[in-house]
């Protein structure tokens, strides 16, 4: 009988008879855990999930790249020696990928009769919202730029045109950031006059009628200097520099959130197997106990 239940090697071996029946004693607990519903779905849950944070971290570290590729451009761009706008961009044209943020110059008068307001633009705080101003700069080869003046406070209401600084006149030459035509907002029909959404050339063409050049120029110096009652707030630049989320380019949190899914997905599987070990020792105990009530009958 005895050898029935441990068989030969086990009588010829009494010491490794008792580890032998443990480990008879021990997988079929494991296995009835493994196979039960609620193990089956858990299984199933977890390693499911893995992959999709694996991906998910690859994502935010393309992420990562991408804005790093955009930051060296942008530092490129902002370290490149001031040139005329309108050798790198022209009517009807659109702003090259690699000039965005260039310094470029623009020489000519301005058209304040045509200025206009854009709405809902924070202020270099980042948190009060108002206006920023966009005049019309008219070139000697009487093209337009459009220029960033800066931002103002909102007026009485956001359907009375506010109270903006007074375009300097004359002859003058400004220096600013070029910045590409904005396309992430939609215009509405109903706004007050020379008031706008976006800053766009192609939707200032179709107003003016006239050859306005593409992107829009950001004021950072105007030469002659008006006075300072005169100026709208500057628009801050890009900060290159910066890791945090207020930064207008900069590294971001994207990294961060790349280590942070893969560490996710490395520490499901010891999750499992520490919730299985879990459940392995309570289905052992509820068994042996079991067993032991038994015996006592």
């Amino acid at each position: 009988m005895r050898e029935a239940i441990l068989g030969v090697h086990d009588l010829e071996n009494p010491a490794g008879a008792w580890w032998t029946a443990e480990r008879r004693y021990r997988h079929p607990v494991m296995i009835r855990v493994l196979l039960s519903r609620r193990w089956v779905v858990l299984t199933l849950v977890f390693f499911a999930i893995i992959p999709a944070m694996v991906l998910l971290g690859r994502w935010q570290y393309h992420r990562y790249e991408a804005t790093n590729r955009q930051n060296t451009a942008t530092n490129a761009a902002m370290q490149a020696p001031p040139v005329a706008m309108d050798t790198v961009s022209h009517p009807g044209g659109s702003v090259p990928a690699a000039q965005t943020y260039r310094s470029v110059t623009a020489t000519g008068h301005y058209d304040p009769a045509h200025e206009f307001v854009v709405r809902q633009r924070t202020a270099a705080d980042g948190e009060t919202v108002g206006y920023y101003v966009i005049t019309p700069l008219v070139t000697d080869r009487g093209d337009l730029v459009l220029v960033n003046r800066g931002w103002i406070a909102s007026g009485a209401d956001a359907t009375t045109y506010p109270t903006v600084p007074p375009a300097p006149s004359g002859e003058l030459t400004v220096t600013g950031r070029l910045r590409p035509d904005e396309t992430f907002r939609r215009e509405i029909g109903d706004l007050p006059d020379r008031m706008f959404m976006r800053i766009n050339s192609g939707d200032q063409t179709v107003r003016l009628k006239q050859p306005v050049v593409a992107g829009y120029l950001e004021l950072v110096s105007t030469d002659p200097t008006p006075p300072a009652a005169d100026q709208a707030e500057p628009v801050p630049g890009p900060n290159v520099t910066a890791t945090g989320d207020d930064a207008v380019v900069g590294k971001g949190v994207h990294l961060p959130y790349a280590i942070q899914w893969w560490l996710f997905a490395a520490l499901i599987p010891t999750g499992w197997i520490v919730l299985l070990r879990r459940d392995i020792r309570d289905a052992r105990e509820k068994q042996a106990a079991a067993e032991a009530a038994a015996d006592e009958r």
